[in-house]
């Protein structure tokens, strides 16, 4: 029986190929539409197995470079910045760098999303080192989230010195002092509670809590942490996420993961790579000064026969 089945596939492949030798093959075919779509094919993607990158382009051309999704171009270089800062992807740092300041983030920005990704793989760390129980973390964070929803007034300013100050801060800000940071030792919590206070919890970054919390959730994805995972997705929604933008996180994720991977896998030359995002970029900064002038001219026409 399986003789057969292998026999009837035998045959389909072989029918299948014979159509599409006749017409474009689905890898030249998308390496015709990277051509139209970004002005010339960047050398890093004759690497790719001709199987895989039909998906792999339709994939980024349908999320990363779409102009029509849910999360903006910049929140979406800046959560791969972040995600290919921990992978750690010298390839994809450098790109999605370039991207996101194209997209109008700033140093503060780009520096913010990193520290925001380290923080995230520096929490998995002490979730599954120290063996946080999963479900007394659920209970915690649902009392947690319904802590911030009911508090009226910010927490007062309290000087962190020692482990005790810390958990006297942490009291107040989440209502009470959970079991994953309890864990932490003594030498580390100041640090690690300051860390999270003035820069995830806090509302005077740069970033905003929503971004933050969904540059979180895409790090936490492909870690993978699965505690950070339900929490960063809970945060999400609390500061506003809706499930698009989630969902969209995480496939940013996914996209940088897949492509460090395959970039780093058949060794890509790293200069060629470099050169090419830097013509990506200079090729959009052109046409969009192209575009604004034309706009110009535009509007001075029209104000002309008026």
């Amino acid at each position: 029986m399986w003789n057969r089945i292998a026999t009837v596939l035998s045959v389909a492949l072989v029918l299948s190929s014979s159509s599409l030798s006749r017409a474009e093959d689905p890898a030249s075919a998308a390496r015709s539409d990277i051509q139209k779509t970004l002005g010339f094919v960047p050398r890093f993607f004759n690497g790719f197995a001709d199987a895989a990158l039909p998906g792999m382009w339709d994939e980024m051309k349908g999320l990363q470079l779409n102009p029509g999704t849910a999360l903006s171009g910049e929140t979406k270089e800046l959560i791969g910045l972040a995600v290919a800062a921990q992978v750690p992807c010298q390839y994809c740092i450098y790109a999605h760098t370039e991207f996101a300041e194209l997209n109008g983030a700033d140093a503060q920005e780009r520096a913010e999303a990193v520290a925001v990704g380290a923080q995230e793989r520096h929490a998995s760390a002490y979730f599954y080192g120290t063996q946080v129980n999963i479900e007394t973390f659920r209970a915690e964070l649902a009392k947690i989230i319904a802590n911030v929803k009911g508090k009226k007034t910010a927490p007062k300013p309290m000087q962190v010195t020692d482990a005790a100050s810390a958990k006297a801060d942490i009291a107040q800000t989440l209502g009470f002092v959970p079991q994953f940071l309890s864990v932490v030792p003594d030498a580390a919590l100041p640090g690690v509670w300051r860390e999270m206070k003035e820069l995830k919890l806090s509302s005077s970054t740069r970033l905003p809590a929503k971004t933050k919390a969904l540059i979180s959730l895409a790090v936490a994805s492909q870690v993978p942490s699965a505690p950070c995972v339900i929490a960063e997705t809970e945060f999400a929604k609390l500061a506003g996420a809706t499930d698009r933008e989630i969902a969209e996180a995480v496939g940013m994720a996914a996209i940088t993961r897949n492509m460090s991977t395959v970039l780093n896998g058949v060794q890509t030359d790293s200069r060629a790579f470099n050169a090419d995002v830097d013509k990506l970029v200079a090729g959009v900064k052109k046409a969009a000064s192209a575009k604004a002038r034309q706009d110009a001219t535009t509007v001075a026409n029209a104000k002309a026969t008026r």
